[in-house]
Order: C-alpha cells, then sequence, then structure tokens
C-alpha cells in the first residue's frame, strides 16, 4: 500500500509569509506599531529558512526513513479520519514541547535550535530563522511514540505543518497582549517574546508551539511583565550576520569543548549533553546559574514565576 500524500502546508504559506512580513515593515515604518527591522538582519533570517528547506530536501530521508521503518511495528493503525488529524495534532504539539524543552537543556540538540534564537530582533523574518542540522540530532525519535500508536508518519508530518505555520505569527513585537481566554489556551506573540528573550526571569520559559497549556500544566510558562521589558538574542551573542556561522557556530564550539585536552571522559559527554552554558571547570554560567544571579543581586525577586526561592 502506497503511503498517504499531503500538500505541504510550509510551501503553501511561503506567499502569506512575504505579505505579513511587508505588512508588519508598513505597520512599524508607517503607523508607529512597535517592532524594528534590520536590513543585514532580516537578510540572514531569510537564507537560514532557504537553508533550511534545502537541508529538509537533502536530508529529509533521514527521518522519513526511520519512522516507516517504525511504522511496521505499529500497535494499531488509526487511518485518516478527520478525528485523526485533530488527535494528532494535539499529540504532535505535545511532543514539540518535549523536543523544545530538551533543545533548551541539552547541548547536543541547542547546537541546532540556538540559530533560532540567534537574531537580536524580534520580528516576523526571526521566525524563518532555522536550522539546517536538525535531522542529525535524532530527535525524530519523539515521533516513534505517536507511531507506534497508530499515527501515519505522513499525517505526522502534515498536522506539524499546520504547528510550524501557526508559529510564524507569534514572532512579532506589534502585537501586544491578546484576549484573556485566548491568552489561556494558545500561543501568542507576548508568550514567544518571553521565550526568545535572555532576561533571567525569562530563560527556558514558554517552550509551547501552539498550546501554551503544556507550559502551564508543567510549570514553565512566565508572563511577559511590562518593567522587564525582553532583550533579544542569545546570552553570549555571537555578532555576525554570516549564515554559514550562524548555522554551526555552536556545532563548533560544542566539538571544541569536547576534545579538548586534559578532560575525563565524563566531562566529555557532559560538554555534550548538560545544558547549554555548562564547563568543566564553572568558569562559564548555564541559565540556572543567570537565575540565581540575578536573585542574589535583586532579592526581592526570588521566587517570582522564571526565577529561584533564594
Amino acid at each position: 500500500m502506497n503511503p498517504p500524500m499531503f500538500f505541504d502546508v510550509t510551501k503553501l504559506a511561503v506567499p502569506f509569509y512575504i505579505i505579513a512580513i511587508l505588512i508588519e515593515l508598513v505597520a512599524i515604518r508607517y503607523w508607529q506599531r512597535k517592532g524594528d527591522f534590520e536590513t543585514r538582519d532580516t537578510l540572514t533570517s531569510l537564507l537560514m529558512g532557504t537553508g533550511n528547506v534545502a537541508a529538509g530536501l537533502l536530508l529529509g530521508f533521514v527521518s522519513l526513513t526511520a519512522l516507516m521503518w517504525v511504522w511496521q511495528y505499529r500497535f494499531f493503525d488509526l487511518g485518516l479520519h478527520w478525528w485523526v488529524f485533530i488527535v494528532a495534532f494535539v499529540f504532535d504539539d505535545l511532543r514539540y514541547y518535549c523536543y523544545h524543552r530538551i533543545a533548551h537543556r541539552v547541548r547536543w540538540v541547542w547546537a541546532e535550535h540556538v540559530n533560532h534564537h540567534s537574531s537580536q530582533h524580534y520580528n516576523l523574518s526571526t521566525a524563518l530563522r532555522q536550522s539546517w542540522t536538525g535531522q542529525i540530532t535524532g530527535m525524530f525519535i519523539l515521533q516513534v511514540p505517536m507511531v507506534l500508536l497508530g499515527f501515519h508518519p505522513a499525517v505526522i508530518a502534515f498536522v506539524y505543518g499546520f504547528n510550524l505555520v501557526y508559529q510564524f505569527w507569534i514572532h512579532t513585537e506589534a502585537i501586544g497582549k491578546m484576549w484573556r481566554p485566548f491568552e489561556f489556551i494558545f500561543n501568542t506573540p507576548s508568550h514567544h517574546r518571553v521565550h526568545h528573550a535572555t532576561n533571567p526571569r525569562y530563560l527556558d520559559a514558554n517552550y509551547a508551539g501552539t498550546l501554551i497549556i503544556w507550559d502551564r500544566m508543567f510549570g514553565t510558562f512566565v508572563a511577559e511583565l511590562d518593567e522587564d521589558v525582553p532583550r533579544y538574542g542569545i546570552v553570549k551573542n555571537i555578532g555576525t550576520f554570516n549564515p554559514i556561522r550562524v548555522a554551526f557556530h555552536e556545532w563548533v564550539g560544542m566539538l571544541k569543548d569536547t576534545l579538548s585536552p586534559g578532560l575525563t571522559l565524563r566531562q566529555r559527554l557532559l560538554y555534550l549533553v548538560a545544558p547549554p552554558g555548562w564547563s568543566h571547570d564553572g568558569s562559564r554560567k548555564t541559565s540556572a546559574d543567570l537565575k540565581a544571579d540575578y536573585v542574589r543581586l535583586h532579592p526581592d525577586e526570588a521566587g517570582k514565576a522564571g526565577l529561584p526561592k533564594a
């Protein structure tokens, strides 16, 4: 039996992306909406998006082949009923939350995800700043449980496309906080600005794709505060618009750390799997360290959302 074929949601959305970016640019320049564009930064984001598409065409077979192999061992076959797509979307959104949380806590996966955070600007073009190396991290393994439960890999890929399209519009400062019931359930620009911010209270928060309920359920939700305006980028900004460096700088840094002389095997492994910022001699800081430092300087903030108690 031939696998089901569905249209590629993300490719069909490309005209929408372009139109939306132009509208946001006009809104910022002429309608005094919040936000800004930097030409070189925007061009880098567009090149990163193009490279992501090319990488998918070249390496997409890796995850597809693996998941199709798993499909033969499925426990059920849920078919292509309308409700299967809805359930698959919700399950895959939870899968995305798990992936995203891992991507911020395990350096091996952070190496491919960090480029999405590398812009110090936050606009719709930032949404297109995507990884070129996602296929090599092996994180498609998180989709295996869904395949075993009877969701065809093509169905999973299809619903994930809608998830990606949804996440595009939340990369903007031009939209403030929205209707409270909507913000309670769904990811919004306000919630995602927190995720992209480097302010200590905002680090490692709001991992959601479409549904912010996962962050609320698992204790990673932090609300955007007017008194703590998000600052974007990464903790140590790379200071380049070169898409090659943006795509591979963390892989190079991780390799250098792992192969440094005089380390134990455990230390070398930790440079691969420990949180970003971990170092064997304590010379660098993880997000937990930065949060603790902030609380020591601002003891009145201890225990607030995103910050430790002491």
